[in-house]
């Protein structure tokens, strides 16, 4: 890593949490050349999720709760 990649990292490294959750957003997007093909099948099943949640059909639910339902059912703090 250069002197210039370090730094930017220290400096990186002080941001709050969601700024560096952004910053690492930006950097991944950054890398993706071309856009992702999903096909056809995936394409159709996000469309379905999107409608689902659209319409009232499921209630969306934030990852930190699910992720402590994970942890629960595998006796985890």
């Amino acid at each position: 890593m250069t002197a210039a990649a370090k730094k930017l990292l220290e400096d990186a490294l002080s941001l709050s949490i969601e700024e560096r959750a952004e910053l690492v957003e930006a950097l991944r997007d950054s890398l993706q050349l071309e856009p992702t093909d999903l096909g056809g099948e995936w394409s159709r099943e996000i469309a379905s999720r999107v409608a689902e949640l659209e319409s009232g059909e499921v209630t969306p639910v934030a990852w930190g709760q699910v992720e402590q339902r994970i942890r629960d059912r595998l006796g985890r703090k």
